[in-house]
């Protein structure tokens, strides 16, 4: 089976890490680096996987999965690019960086996929969008989704459609806690104890999750068919529209994507 090294094991490359060991990859096939040794033991004793340094990482393994903050990926390139075989797969979970960027510091002809996935991966839940740099092949495609499919969906993209990607899934989880959030605290407001009130908004929110991916329908008729002529659905849609909250997720969805491309220019 690939060996697969995880460079840089923050929220994301853990999340890897804790996927792929579920899905039966043997521990044996996953290296991971870290900068504090503390981390390193935290990472061997909970996953019993080893880690290694970078230059150990880029020897033994057939992919390279970049989960460094984007900010410290020049760092990192510079240490290791010139080293790295130029058959290797590199995988990049950087943020905002796009696969030109890897291929500058990388030896000619070094395959990049970019993947952005989230944090759902954790229940194996993930939407995980894969993009060829240009490179890549469709066997590296391949090897990627494998990777990835046991964290939950993947679907592949033109690299141009990610930073779109990063706001819309890279993000959205967060945008749902947030709405969460906002309707527990409505649920304590009409008098509600917080946990019935979480009760009741989570499985609500799971319920309405799958009727979104199983029934096939359009999330416009899933909304009218909750909303009777003159009934309480249809004034609180009012109030929404009122207060602007479809113009601020519109919003919102171009800041996240603006504030990728900014992170690309800063790191260029």
């Amino acid at each position: 089976m690939t060996v697969v090294a995880v460079l840089g094991a923050g929220k994301i490359g853990e999340l890897v890490l804790s996927g792929l060991l579920r899905a039966g990859w043997p521990a044996d096939n996953l290296l991971v680096t870290t900068r504090r040794s503390a981390r390193r033991d935290e990472l061997r004793e909970r996953y019993g996987i080893r880690a290694v340094g970078n230059a150990e990482a880029v020897a033994e393994a057939d992919v390279l999965a970049i989960a460094v903050k984007p900010q410290d990926a020049g760092a990192l390139l510079a240490e290791i690019g010139a080293s790295i075989p130029a058959g290797k797969l590199v995988v990049s979970l950087c943020a905002g960086l796009p696969t030109s960027f890897f291929a500058a510091r990388l030896p000619e002809g070094t395959p990049v996929v970019r993947v952005m996935t989230n944090t759902p991966a954790l229940v194996d839940e993930a939407m995980t969008a894969i993009s060829a740099g240009p490179h890549a092949t469709g066997d590296h495609l391949a090897v990627t989704e494998e990777m990835f499919k046991p964290l939950g969906a993947t679907i592949r993209v033109p690299e141009s459609q990610q930073d779109a990607v990063t706001a819309l899934s890279g993000s959205g989880p967060a945008y749902f806690y947030l709405l969460v959030e906002a309707m527990i605290d409505a649920g304590i407001l009409l008098g509600l104890p917080r946990q019935i009130a979480h009760e009741l908004i989570v499985q609500t929110a799971i319920g309405s999750a799958v009727m979104l991916r199983d029934s096939g329908e359009h999330p416009v008729k899933l909304r009218e068919a909750v909303t009777s002529p003159a009934g309480t659905t249809i004034s609180a849609i009012r109030e929404l529209e009122n207060h602007g909250v479809r113009a601020a997720l519109l919003a919102a969805l171009e800041a996240a994507r603006d504030r990728a491309r900014e992170i690309a220019a800063q790191s260029a």
